[in-house]
């Protein structure tokens, strides 16, 4: 069977979405069980697998399986298999803010996307249109803002764990590339004094082994002044400071929303912009099917397209 496609142009002919949650995944240590959402084209084989990271905020169901449609419906109705889990870190779950790991459960965020991978046996079962329609040998991983973090260290950065002051290697071999949407920089002396003194994971964030495949996506008006000292600039870290092969999609006039991404119509978007989350949608897609699919040419192509546009909406760089 040829390939899905994922062109440049219109995207006239999005497949249909079959879309199943909560799938729950027994967790055994893990304060709750393990609940996805998985979303599918309902046509097609030899399906690429996409684990979708939640980023955080004020509303309380964007951070969780029901968040992120305008990319998990764009992803499943142009070929891929994406797979959403619900973090701890999730409003939904209402936990225990004394429950371990609390607030932002970063080590546990990782570890759920190697849960998923391990129970993909549990998935297909639990939604039998799949049953032989994935393709386990090409899996990305996505995450928008904490997401972002999540999937930085599962293509291979590291941090120190501030409890015990051990070097964290969560990097998953399974996970060929990665798209990192709006997702945090370094630490250091680049953070605020508030994210040093409440999560102070941040402080030793290290892009210099993070050497998988990956687009960075970022907004030259994300400021994440709560975050960062350095302002815009400082989404681009995952980029500039991790070796190649890389690629940064940089987005005029984008704040942290990336006009749009999280949800539809959602409120705290600063820079609703549909033409700015189109222009995510058909980059990221074409970006993975050509890093999943070797001599597909989809990414070239769509990143000629938006440089030949007469009023591009960003621009892309990239590095070997």
């Amino acid at each position: 069977m040829s390939e899905p496609t994922c062109p440049d142009d219109t995207f006239s002919s999005p497949a249909p979405v079959l879309s199943v949650s909560p799938v729950v995944l027994p967790a055994p240590g893990r304060a709750v069980d393990l609940e996805v959402r998985v979303s599918a084209p309902m046509t097609g084989s030899e399906l690429p697998i996409i684990l979708l990271s939640h980023g955080q905020g004020y509303s309380n169901h964007l951070s969780s399986l029901n968040g992120y449609a305008p990319l998990a419906n764009f992803w499943a109705a142009h070929g891929f298999v994406v797979i959403q889990p619900t973090h701890l870190s999730s409003r939904t779950l209402s936990l225990d803010p004394n429950t371990p790991g609390a607030p932002l459960y970063w080590r546990s965020r990782a570890e759920d996307m190697t849960r998923v991978l391990d129970r993909l046996d549990v998935i297909e079962a639990a939604v039998p249109q799949l049953r032989g329609r994935l393709d386990l040998g090409k899996v990305a991983v996505a995450g928008h803002s904490m997401g972002g973090h999540t999937a930085s260290l599962l293509l291979g950065a590291r941090l120190t764990d501030p409890h015990d002051g051990t070097e964290v290697n969560l990097a998953e071999p399974r996970i060929k590339a990665g798209v990192l949407l709006a997702a945090p920089g370094r630490g250091g002396d680049a953070v605020t004094d508030f994210v040093a003194e409440n999560y102070s994971f941040f402080l030793t964030m290290d892009f210099s082994r993070m050497t998988a495949p990956a687009l960075v996506v970022a907004g030259d008006k994300d400021s994440s002044t709560h975050l960062t000292v350095r302002g815009p600039d400082w989404h681009t870290d995952p980029y500039v400071l991790s070796p190649g092969p890389k690629s940064l999609l940089t987005l005029f006039d984008a704040e942290h929303g990336l006009g749009g991404v999280s949800g539809y119509d959602v409120a705290e978007t600063t820079d609703e912009n549909p033409e700015r989350v189109s222009v995510v949608q058909r980059l990221t897609c074409a970006y993975l099917r050509s890093e999943l699919h070797p001599g597909n040419t989809a990414w070239q192509t769509a990143r000629e397209t938006l440089a030949a546009d007469s009023h591009p909406l960003g621009r892309v760089e990239s590095k070997v």
